[in-house]
């Protein structure tokens, strides 16, 4: 039924009817021809109208077809209620429907949502670019807003894995359509295939342009032991570890991150195999050619500490230039106390002497304890040679005993320098540690940083008797302490042992000393040599038989003169004196 709104005379009707119609049916009635001109209205297309009417709840649009079409006010309204248009403006609608007063009912929201199924179907077809903003993230995935919700897989946001994919939500990105289904409303995105075009591309002109010497601007694609990959763009290049400074590199990440961008230079450049070799260091002059003349022997310099190790600390003079002061050379005492990590730390500036430079090498040597007074030289004063000295025993070796006399100084008592008689296995036998023994100073070697102490110059010398004591010739006689292949060894008095050698044995032919002699066995023999310097007695028994052989030839001479003497008396009856 015509509404009254809707009414018009039969031959504008026919009239306006017949401007699109060549051919009308006259026959047809006024009622009819209206009939006729709405069921031609192409219900489920997008129309531009014009806005004729605007009313609380429904807005009239005009869309050309000889009638009027409502569309819900709600529709455009703002977020705040408010009215985005006014009569006489155009929009795009969707002849949605015929209510059942024959009313045309038009849709803004669903012409906008054809128009992106034809964009959506558009981008597939071509391989176009649709852009969006991603939403939320979903299991195996994103939501993004393309004006219809669409599904991009996480696999299809970036052309390598990423670890933080929260950092895209809320991005406005590109996209090409992988696949859609209008009936189900399932569109499937892809990020990955826009970069990876845009790489192929960047590659390509990357290749062209790229050669040996050129400097060229990267960003840190990844992070290795060994040394840093550099994204070029679409090419990768790798900046070795030996490339990124001129100095020392332990740890690349120490020194770069994942995102960063930095310029490089070209070292060398493979087209083939699309290998290209980078160096940052060679972007700046090597600090080693001239090294020699900046830092010369003896001079002192101010560094930073980088590295702390076990046996020293690292110190960066400038960049690319580093040095280490060893553990010996932070103390001047050497006795075992603290950890580099103890005198100095990271980060810290401190004084250090150049102690040495080796520029084919690329190192230097530095010294912090020569930055302070050597307190040797105030020990050597205070301990002259000869005078006692009392201390504890601080620690015990096979080849002495370390005493300490303060705080950091320590001196050694050599195993020579214990005992003038006995003969020292281990000092151990001698002393514990916590001991306190007194010492004489021998010596202080300011140089070397050792102070010299001896027990035994307590007591005065006992070779200094032995020659007087023993003179050549003298017989003496102890007990076998050692049995050699070369000699025999006989202890004469505590702590004094004489050589019998094989040759000085017997004026017999001995053929084993080890039948013949045992430990223990008490011998005599004549002293043969005394070597003071060497504190060496030399012993001969053969001499002792020798002598004993003489000293009864003597007495059979004796005893014969004797018996001739009183034959002769007797004969002249003289009385016998016997």
């Amino acid at each position: 039924m015509v509404n009254d709104n809707q009414q018009m005379d039969e031959k504008e009707v026919k009239a306006e009817v017949g401007q699109e119609h060549s051919e009308v049916d006259k026959s047809l009635s006024f009622s009819e021809l209206y009939e006729q001109s709405l069921q031609e209205v192409p219900l489920g297309e997008v129309v531009t109208g014009r806005i004729v009417q605007i009313g609380n709840d429904v807005i009239m649009v005009d869309v050309g077809y000889k009638t009027e079409g409502q569309i819900q006010a709600s529709e455009l309204r703002d977020e705040k209620g408010d009215l985005t248009v006014s009569v006489g403006d155009e929009i795009e609608v969707l002849i949605d429907r015929k209510d059942e007063e024959d009313n045309l009912i038009l849709s803004r929201e669903k012409a906008a949502r054809m128009k992106l199924w034809s964009d959506v179907k558009e981008a597939y077809d071509t391989q176009g670019v649709i852009t969006g903003t991603v939403t939320s993230r979903v299991k195996g995935g994103f939501f993004v807003d393309i004006g219809i919700p669409a599904f991009l897989p996480g696999s299809q946001i970036d052309v390598r894995p990423v670890k933080d994919l929260d950092r895209y939500v809320g991005q406005a990105l590109q996209f090409n359509v992988l696949s859609f289904d209008r009936k189900r409303s399932n569109i499937v995105l892809s990020r990955r295939s826009i970069m990876e075009k845009e790489r192929s591309e960047e590659k390509k002109r990357v290749l062209e342009t790229i050669e040996e010497g050129k400097i060229v601007e990267g960003t840190v694609k990844n992070i290795t032991d060994y040394g840093v990959f550099v994204d070029l763009g679409g090419i990768d290049g790798l900046l070795h570890v030996t490339d990124i400074s001129w100095g020392k590199i332990t740890r690349p990440s120490d020194s770069f991150s994942k995102g960063d961008k930095i310029t490089v230079k070209v070292l060398s450049f493979d087209r083939a195999k699309e290998r290209v070799s980078l160096g940052l260091k060679q972007l700046k002059e090597n600090p080693w050619d001239t090294i020699d003349e900046k830092y010369t022997v003896g001079t002192i310099v101010e560094g930073k500490v980088v590295t702390i190790m076990d046996y020293g600390a690292f110190v960066e003079l400038e960049p690319g230039v580093e040095g280490l002061i060893h553990v010996s050379e932070m103390f001047w005492t050497s006795r075992k106390s603290k950890h580099p990590s103890k005198v100095v730390s990271v980060g810290e500036n401190v004084r250090v002497m150049i102690l040495d430079v080796n520029k084919e090498k690329k190192r230097i040597s530095l010294g912090l304890k020569q930055t302070t007074p050597n307190p040797w030289t105030a020990i050597k004063e205070k301990y002259p040679p000869g005078s006692l000295v009392k201390g504890v025993v601080r620690n015990i070796t096979d080849f002495g005993v370390f005493v300490g006399l303060e705080e950091g100084i320590d001196g050694l008592v050599h195993v020579s320098d214990i005992s003038w008689r006995r003969k020292v296995k281990h000092p151990s036998e001698f002393f514990k540690k916590g001991q306190e023994v007194e010492a004489v100073v021998l010596g202080v070697d300011v140089d070397n940083e050792k102070f010299s102490l001896g027990i035994k110059q307590l007591e005065g010398n006992p070779w200094d008797e032995i020659t007087a004591k023993y003179p050549v010739g003298s017989i003496v006689s102890g007990p076998i302490t050692n049995v050699t292949d070369f000699g025999v060894f006989v202890a004469i008095e505590e702590g004094i042992e004489g050589l019998v050698h094989v040759s000085e044995l017997s004026q017999k032919k001995v053929k084993s000393l080890a039948e013949n002699f045992k430990v223990g066995d008490v011998v005599t023999a004549a002293v043969k040599n005394v070597d003071h310097k060497s504190k060496k007695i030399r012993l001969s028994i053969r001499d002792y038989e020798n002598s004993l052989n003489e000293a009864s030839g003597n007495q059979y001479m004796n005893n014969r003169e004797k018996v001739g003497s009183n034959l002769g008396k007797v004969l002249a009856g003289v009385k016998l004196d016997i």
